[in-house]
């Protein structure tokens, strides 16, 4: 069923408060979503290799238990290795052929870590403990049954909406800024556990971030404020220049520090992630799959990261959704904003949701009923080409952390 509306509430926007979070690529949550979905993809591509289809799998359980260093100005020591546990159900054989999975998995978690985290060995800094098994009959016979489109593998609700708001659009900015390779190269001294926060309230926007400074590359106290100084003063430059529509925008660079009290007044990182001795992460608790946790809106409670792109709809609609809204905001010409809510039922195939609700911001003079057939065209196209989504959203094309 698909229904076409006028959206009712507050937009956010024209709300007096908006608080908008991002964890950044070294943050623990960030690190599993990541990892068990690179894990998704690589197992996907495996099975397509192996038996030209993409059989039953779920790596959306993932806990990374921090471990422990000692660290002094100047470097420091591993002491005790983080432990990244991998888990959830994987189909390990078929037609009498086997997939060697726990490889695939470590092998795809240790690529990541090595492309993302530059001062983290996926070798030595490490352990992987793997608690994958067969699905259940079920759920495994799902990939059994006739169809090109699978079966939902569960009965799930998901929530999508275009566009961003200022708010959300500064604080996704200035994360992958202070991540990027530009950014890496001018301050190498700056780790990748960022986190952002922004908070909106009227049209000040005040911003805290928190990003740990290398201790290899920081000999002093002193020296750490002083690069603090710096790192504070080209994120300001950067706000300013891409950071418009505000009255005021405040930044407060690590918080926690107090001049005078040595190692423990500042925020410095050997590896460049609090998972290294102070932070435990966990699939589920980042960024929704738009790369943001957006406090004023409405979110969905699945986990997308390592779902099974075919026929877990916690992965598949999520995704989804942000993608028809955005399409609609687009491609409809008296649309300025658009919430997108997707329903399944298990069983039910991916492309047919027990309901599709598209919630509409119209321009001024404009009405729903003017678009509704338009609106209505955007997702019956989009519900209708979802193989070639799932296949896309298998190889990785959509990113979900």
């Amino acid at each position: 069923m698909l229904v076409v509306e006028e959206f009712h509430g507050t937009q956010v926007t024209q709300q007096r408060v908006e608080m908008v979070e991002r964890k950044g690529t070294g943050h623990p949550d960030q690190i599993c979503d990541c990892i068990m979905d690179s894990i998704s993809v690589a197992l996907s591509q495996a099975y397509l290799s192996e038996f030209g289809t993409i059989l039953h799998h779920n790596i959306d359980k993932g806990l990374l238990a921090a471990g422990r260093v000692q660290m002094r100005f100047g470097g420091g020591e591993v002491i005790e290795p983080m432990e990244l546990t991998i888990g959830d159900r994987a189909t390990f054989s078929m037609a009498g052929r086997e997939i060697p999975v726990h490889d695939i998995a470590v092998a795809a978690a240790k690529n990541w870590i090595s492309r993302n985290l530059r001062h983290v060995d996926p070798e030595r800094h490490v352990r992987y403990r793997l608690k994958l098994a067969p699905g259940s009959l079920e759920l495994t016979d799902i990939f059994a049954r006739p169809g090109e489109v699978r079966g939902a593998n569960d009965t799930s609700a998901a929530v999508g909406y275009y566009p961003l708001s200022p708010t959300e659009h500064a604080v996704l900015t200035l994360e992958r800024e202070l991540n990027s390779a530009r950014f890496k190269t001018l301050f190498p001294e700056t780790g990748e556990d960022v986190k952002v926060m922004g908070l909106r309230n009227g049209d000040e926007l005040d911003l805290t971030v928190a990003m740990p400074l290398l201790a290899e590359r920081i000999r002093s106290e002193r020296e750490y404020f002083e690069r603090k100084q710096a790192v504070d003063t080209a994120m300001r430059e950067f706000l300013e220049q891409g950071c418009r529509g505000f009255g005021r925008v405040q930044v407060h660079y690590n918080t926690l520090d107090q001049a005078g009290r040595g190692l423990a007044g500042v925020y410095l990182s050997l590896l460049g992630t609090s998972a290294e001795d102070a932070d435990s992460g966990q699939v589920g608790r980042g960024n929704r799959v738009n790369g943001l946790i957006p406090i004023a809106r409405a979110i969905g409670t699945e986990a997308a990261a390592g779902k099974n792109p075919m026929s877990h709809v916690g992965k598949i609609y999520n995704v989804l959704s942000h993608r028809m809204a955005r399409e609609i905001c687009k491609s409809v010409a008296g649309v300025q904003g658009s919430y997108i809510m997707l329903l399944s039922r298990i069983g039910e195939p991916v492309d047919r949701p027990q309901m599709a609700s598209a919630q509409l911001v119209m321009e001024p003079g404009r009405s729903v009923t003017e678009v509704e057939g338009e609106v209505r065209e955007v997702m019956q196209r989009q519900l209708a080409g979802i193989t070639e989504f799932c296949q896309a959203l298998a190889r990785g094309d959509f990113p979900v952390c």
